[in-house]
């Protein structure tokens, strides 16, 4: 018979050898949860999207356990800074500004900012153009941003998440929205958004990026290699390509 200190002792040494207890402690990502058809909240009440669908794969191909965090995109790096989550999968652009708290993966996907509204009404979409139109774009954005420093003769108008930011659209609270035109392709294509258009080229610039990364605190640098392996495996074995053709029509890497 194994006494009670001889069983505690073979517990012991299976906890201290299990990789999932002691070597691979749970990784958690940070999401918004705001941000069709990228991450949202579904209607069974259920984070979803291409992010979560991503961030499955890559916690797969870097065989670890995961767990999700959502969090306003307003408080996101905010919340990585404190710990709150170990990576963050949401559609992070990269910046300068952004560089100096955040590390940054190799890119999963690249897309271009687009303004949509009336386009019977709004065909010129320099600042000039536009001078006088209310345009909107969720706060705290790339999109919000480069608005603040290039369309300072328009009416800026700015949600807390791009979901407000369609709906101010929508309620006539607004008369354009500069966001991303994979994001804003869903929202044509629904009811709420059928009334709007596409208008004028995608814009860019070496401001607004075209590139998403999941990030990390810049201390963890081991952990975003192994994101850049895993992303390199999912687009290797095929997984990437059949999230990718869940959400999209064409190849968004």
């Amino acid at each position: 018979m194994i006494s009670r200190r001889t069983l505690a002792a073979l517990l012991l040494t299976l906890v201290s050898a299990s990789p999932t207890l002691a070597e691979d402690p749970v990784l958690r990502i940070g999401t918004e949860g705001a941000y069709p058809p990228f991450n949202f909240i579904n209607e069974k009440g259920e984070l979803a999207g291409f992010d979560v669908d991503i961030a499955k794969a890559l916690c797969k191909e870097m065989q670890r356990t995961c767990t999700f965090v959502v969090t306003p995109w307003a408080e996101i790096i905010e919340g990585l800074e404190q710990n709150k989550y170990d990576l963050m999968v949401s559609s992070m652009a990269f910046t300068e500004e952004r560089a100096k708290r955040i590390a940054y993966s190799d890119p999963y996907y690249r897309s271009h900012a687009v303004f949509i509204g009336d386009a019977k009404k709004y065909q010129d979409i320099s600042p000039e153009g536009l001078a006088g139109a209310r345009i909107t774009a969720g706060k705290g954005t790339m999109q919000s941003q480069y608005l603040s420093k290039v369309y300072a003769k328009s009416t800026l108008v700015f949600g807390e998440d791009q979901p407000q930011a369609q709906s101010f659209l929508e309620q006539g609270k607004a008369d354009l929205m500069l966001g991303d035109a994979i994001e804003l392709m869903s929202f044509l294509e629904s009811a709420e958004g059928s009334a709007f258009e596409f208008i004028g080229d995608p814009v860019t610039n070496d401001f607004l990026q075209s590139t998403a990364h999941v990030t990390a605190r810049k201390s963890d640098t081991a952990l975003l290699e192994q994101v850049n392996a895993a992303i390199k495996k999912t687009r290797l074995d095929g997984s990437y390509e059949r999230i990718n053709d869940i959400y999209f029509p064409f190849s968004i890497y």
